[in-house]
């Protein structure tokens, strides 16, 4: 097991290593310079004055140059400092990132929790009213857009039942402390939360729902309702116990993906994570701060496909893992 955890870390940081002057090149050939960019909201398009700007931030150095100084930088933990907000990239991430583990964190957790509910229940009742229900509204979370369902919700939930906040983190000025905070923040986090977390739940119960008619129709579980198992421990532990593997899989696949879709959550409902920082940082053309977001973002990914090998172990202990 240590063998193939040191294994894997190896192969992630090349992995990483790769993704990162990928980013810095693909970012540097994007249209736009940051030194215009603060010059012109400065009021100032003096050419002196860009050029200043430029070699203040490194601008000036030719490309391999700066790469070579962020990667080396990157080595030791060094983010870069961002020269839109005058702070290190490395402090603006960490201010912002709870709140994007915290949003995406209760989005997986619904996602998948619903998301095996209800596709074990489509499983059990198949070909009834109550599978047909369940795979239509899958279908129709899947294939409705994320901004659409967070726009309604707010609507909805918000404007119209005056029933959860619509924008924010918490409550600007209330000053809340305590379990009266808690309850505040978790009040503002319902929407964004559910808005994430439907898409993928519909992904997840349609994957459950399929793993599962094809598992009961193994011998294992024949024989299991030859000896008289009543019907609720096959379904939990023969048919939904080996069901889960691709379930697992794909989680591991588009837990990554999740901050993907929390950029644009994030910034429908105004929510203070990494994904509105990165959105902010893209208009700014803030090359550091871009580059940081993007570099602990796939930090997280690599992360967690780790985990989910680890996890492989957990559901199907046969399973032998090789790096």
């Amino acid at each position: 097991m240590l063998q193939f955890i040191a294994q894997r870390i190896v192969k992630a940081v090349v992995v990483l290593l790769a993704i990162v002057v990928l980013n810095f090149f693909l970012i540097r050939a994007a249209p736009g310079d940051p030194a215009v960019v603060m010059a012109g909201e400065a009021g100032a398009s003096d050419p002196l004055f860009i050029a200043q700007l430029r070699e203040k931030f490194g601008l000036d150095q030719p490309l391999p140059k700066q790469l070579f100084i962020y990667v080396k930088g990157i080595a030791t933990f060094d983010l870069g400092y961002s020269f839109r907000q005058q702070m290190p990239v490395s402090k603006l991430i960490l201010d912002r990132l709870p709140a994007t583990l915290l949003l995406t964190g209760t989005a997986f957790l619904i996602s998948l929790g619903l998301g095996i509910l209800f596709g074990a229940l489509a499983a059990r009742n198949a070909g009834r009213w109550s599978d047909t229900l369940i795979t239509v509204l899958a279908l129709v979370f899947y294939a409705t857009p994320l901004f659409w369902v967070a726009l309604m919700a707010i609507l909805l939930f918000s404007v119209t039942m005056d029933w959860l906040p619509s924008f924010g983190y918490e409550t600007v000025g209330a000053g809340y402390t305590g379990m009266t905070h808690i309850l505040d923040v978790g009040a503002h986090l319902v929407l964004p939360a559910l808005t994430l977390g439907l898409f993928f739940m519909a992904t997840y119960a349609r994957m459950t729902r399929a793993s599962m008619l094809e598992v009961s129709r193994l011998d294992f579980v024949k024989t299991a309702r030859a000896k008289g198992l009543k019907t609720g421990v096959i379904q939990r532990r023969h048919i939904l116990r080996n069901a889960l593997l691709p379930v697992v899989t794909l989680a591991g696949l588009q837990a990554g993906t999740l901050i993907g879709g929390a950029v644009l959550t994030e910034t429908v409902f105004a929510w203070p994570g990494i994904g509105r920082l990165m959105y902010d940082a893209l208009l700014q053309r803030d090359y550091n701060l871009l580059l940081g977001v993007f570099v602990v973002s796939s930090a997280m990914v690599l992360a967690l496909n780790l985990i989910t090998d680890l996890i492989y172990r957990l559901v199907d202990p046969r399973i032998e893992l090789s790096a």
